[in-house]
């Protein structure tokens, strides 16, 4: 390898980094944003909480201390009689893919590196949990922020300090790293305040073309939404309609991938009438956009129209994470406003009700965090999706942010051709409005599932009136919606609610083909008063729970199916082909594409 080559590197590597230190400084963004700062002064206060803890119980830290010295002296004695038969003080955790290659075990070297970091680890996270007299919430904060640094500084993500990246750089001539670098400047340059990394190729798939290609007509347009109507692929389908609610801090099409893991394709095959709403991507002029809005000009609005398309009565209608939390809310207002109930069931994907234990995004639920998230919004009119997306990658950091860092700038490798991290990528806003209320109404002051809790125009929401059938399907893994959660919200509704705990996480526990037999669920018909007294009691399937949840919705059926519909009506002609406009509108929003 020439040996100008390192200086010529990290030369372009600084240029680069002045660049976008530049432009941060700029255009005030993350050094200088209110929620670094509330970051910053909220970590110093929890720091020192943790401090004064130590200092009232000092035993507790020299007993951690100790401990660490002595396992890092056993590491280091390690070292110096190296033997490979010799267990080892400390291993990763099991599913922690950052030690992988054979030279952390065999080559002395590395493996002290990989054990002493580890160990630090280890201690840091122990000292947090182990001090007493310091509130819960004040540790769960420090403990994952400090998980965060230390990812992020684990050696797995340095060049000098990862014997694959060492040995492939030589091998490579360091072509790999040239390559790293232009991925770096790209990224950098579709990054909003906090670098996003690219999961896949962004020219891999086209909307419309490769995604969201299930073919269907634009039957309805307002100022939130589209409103898609599928084309039917069965000569008669069942007589109640299905209306799917995607999440507005998301686009729909994860339930329209690619045809062998299209949700609506299979369902339309099980003879379903599907309409799905395509929410708008905002923009600075939607900042007064509220979550009430979802609701009246959203949800209940499709209801509308679904019912004058298909004249159907009754509508199952299915809400994805914040879209089922939308449809509950959509439901308790009809009940309080005496509008006509136009929904027979409903299906809630990974919902949360009761946000008294979000999970790791808890760790930015506080009053100080979010006053600070509502000045940064409120400076730009909504959410940037991009900085969104980054927060919830790094909730799974190892997985879902710094794997992709070493493949894409220390390896110089394009990201695989994924569809789902495709989607996961193509980002949307939230209103300014809107995502101040779903933080403190919802996240924060857990309002929804207080009877007077949460007031929309002049009524309050109450859950325990909506007595309509309900099917909740969460996942075992979901980091975002955790199972228990959702299992507590459910108990909030008065209908005879159905539960099902698929395997998996927040997508891939959803998105789960019946076809692929990949993974299965827990089903007891029995709603217990706690999830665990449910889970006991629970019953392993194999295959995809969608099977499951067509066999519910066929139960609920009491007519027979009727000839396919039309195409849109009289009041709601059909205004262009699938997959519409709003879907099609990336980041940074440009206005004049609407």
């Amino acid at each position: 390898m020439d040996s100008r080559f390192f200086s010529e590197y990290f030369s372009s590597l600084n240029n680069i980094n002045e660049t976008w230190w530049s432009n941060f400084k700029l255009e005030n963004t993350a050094i200088t944003s209110p929620l670094t700062q509330a970051l910053n002064d909220l970590t110093l206060k929890d720091s020192q909480k943790l401090i004064e803890g130590t200092w009232s119980k000092p035993d507790s830290l020299t007993k951690i201390q100790m401990e660490w010295w002595e396992s890092q002296m056993a590491i280091w004695q390690e070292v110096i009689t190296y033997d490979k038969k010799t267990s080892p003080v400390i291993q990763p955790d099991e599913g922690d893919k950052r030690f992988l290659d054979p030279a952390w075990d065999n080559d002395a070297f590395y493996n002290c590196i990989k054990q002493s970091y580890l160990l630090l680890n280890n201690k840091i996270q122990q000292a947090i949990n182990d001090i007493d007299g310091v509130d819960d919430k004040v540790k769960e904060r420090l403990s994952f922020f400090s998980r965060q640094a230390l990812n992020a500084l684990s050696p797995t993500n340095f060049l000098m300090t990862n014997p694959e990246l060492t040995r492939l750089t030589i091998e490579q001539d360091g072509v790999n790293l040239v390559n790293g670098l232009k991925l770096l400047e790209q990224d950098i340059e579709s990054s909003a305040d906090v670098l996003r990394i690219r999961m896949t190729n962004k020219e891999a798939f086209q909307v419309g073309k490769d995604l969201a290609n299930t073919e269907g007509k634009v039957v309805f347009k307002n100022h939130l939404f589209e409103l898609i109507q599928y084309k039917s692929l069965t000569a008669k389908v069942n007589i109640t309609p299905l209306l799917i609610i995607p999440p507005f801090i998301n686009k729909y099409y994860i339930l329209d991938l690619r045809e062998k893991n299209s949700m609506v394709r299979w369902l339309l095959q099980q003879g379903h009438a599907v309409f799905m709403i395509s929410w708008r991507n905002p923009d600075a002029s939607m900042k007064d956009i509220d979550f009430a809005d979802y609701i009246i000009d959203g949800v209940i609005k499709a209801t509308e129209v679904v019912e004058d398309i298909t004249k159907a009565k009754k509508i199952n209608a299915v809400g994805y994470c914040i879209g089922g939390t939308l449809l509950a809310a959509s439901q308790a207002y009809m009940i309080a406003k005496r509008i006509r109930n136009r929904i027979k069931t409903a299906t809630y994907f990974t919902t949360l009700l009761d946000f008294s234990q979000p999970g790791e995004i808890g760790a930015y639920i506080n009053n100080e965090m979010i006053s600070a998230i509502e000045q940064s919004n409120a400076q730009k009119g909504y959410m940037d999706g991009r900085s969104l997306s980054v927060t919830f990658s790094l909730l799974k950091e190892n997985s879902l942010y710094w794997n992709y860092y070493v493949n894409n700038y220390l390896k110089g490798n394009n990201p695989i051709d994924f569809d789902l991290l495709y989607w996961n990528g193509d980002s949307t806003n939230v209103t300014e409005k809107c995502h101040s209320t779903l933080l403190r109404s919802l996240y924060l002051n857990n309002k929804l599932i207080d009877p007077k809790g949460l007031k929309i125009n002049d009524v309050y929401l109450d859950l325990t009136k909506i007595k309509v059938p309900s099917y909740f399907i969460s996942a075992q893994e979901d980091h975002l919606a955790l199972w228990k959660s959702t299992y507590c919200g459910a108990l909030n509704l008065s209908g005879k609610n159905t539960f099902v705990l698929g395997e998996s996480g927040h997508i891939a526990g959803i998105v789960n083909h019946p076809d692929r037999q990949k993974y299965g669920y827990w089903t007891n018909d029995t709603i217990s008063k706690t999830p665990e007294s449910w889970f006991d009691k629970a019953n392993h399937q194999t295959g995809s729970w969608w099977v499951h949840w067509n066999d519910w919705l066929k139960k609920q059926e009491t007519a027979k199916p009727i000839l396919a519909n039309r195409f849109g009506s009289k009041n709601n002609p059909v205004l262009g082909n699938a997959p519409g406009v709003y879907v099609l509108q990336g980041l940074p929003i440009v206005q004049e594409t609407i």
